[in-house]
């Protein structure tokens, strides 16, 4: 490889690094322009290296590149409870070292190719993403959820879960907890579900506790609100 060669698909690389990185830089990410240049950079360099070298296989050195941004990547994630942020910044990452591989291959017009590729993805798919997580939030807020307890005989609690699981299922109920526990009377055994529907329908619910009332070895079925998310 030349020197000039050399110059080139670094400069290249670096660009195309930067290129994806003003994205993230102006959604206030992490890992932003200049992560993403050295990331690409970098790449690109242990590629030429490896072909410079005389590397007989320069699949593996690209896997080993791979590996080292999983570490890189893994640093940009944060889990704050049950929520998970820095993941596409992650991504991002993996892809600017990708690209910087293809450009330290000598395929400049397919690494162009694959950062447009790149950027258009966090561009266009961002928007879509957030629109279906703020309908997500909202059908949260509007859930109403429901607790339906069912007392019944011991060797009738198979089959009487897997009916309540079918109900809930016609009913277009969603099924959150379901679990059995013992009672003061050695025969019987309490079913309880947790469940929840976008709205409030009494009545469906009602509808379900009724038909399962019907079914032999049921004594007790009772069913209350216990968060009604609109209020």
């Amino acid at each position: 490889m030349s020197a000039n060669d050399f110059v080139i698909r670094l400069v290249v690389a670096q660009l195309l690094g930067a290129a994806i990185g003003v994205e993230r830089q102006w959604r206030h990410r992490l890992a932003g322009i200049v992560t993403n240049a050295l990331v690409c950079t970098g790449a690109a360099i242990f590629t030429m290296l490896g072909a410079m070298a005389g590397e007989h296989d320069p699949i593996r050195v690209v896997a080993y590149v791979v590996s080292g941004i999983g570490f890189l990547g893994g640093g940009v994630i944060l889990r704050e409870g049950f929520s998970v942020h820095g993941l596409n910044t992650a991504a991002t990452l993996w892809c600017s070292a990708s690209v910087g591989c293809v450009t330290g291959a000598g395929f400049i017009w397919q690494a162009s190719a694959a950062a447009a590729a790149v950027i258009a993805g966090n561009v266009v798919f961002i928007p879509f993403d957030d629109i279906l997580g703020r309908r997500q939030v909202l059908q949260k807020q509007l859930e109403t959820r429901y607790a339906c307890t069912i007392v019944c005989r011991h060797h009738d609690e198979a089959r009487l879960r897997a009916l309540l699981e079918s109900e809930i299922s016609d009913a277009s109920l969603t099924l959150h907890v379901l679990h059995s526990q013992d009672t003061h009377n050695p025969d019987e055994i309490q079913v309880q579900a947790n469940l929840s529907m976008v709205g409030r329908n009494d009545n469906l619910i009602e509808r379900v506790a009724s038909r399962m009332s019907l079914e032999s070895g049921v004594s007790t079925v009772r069913w209350e609100v216990i968060d009604d998310r609109r209020n």
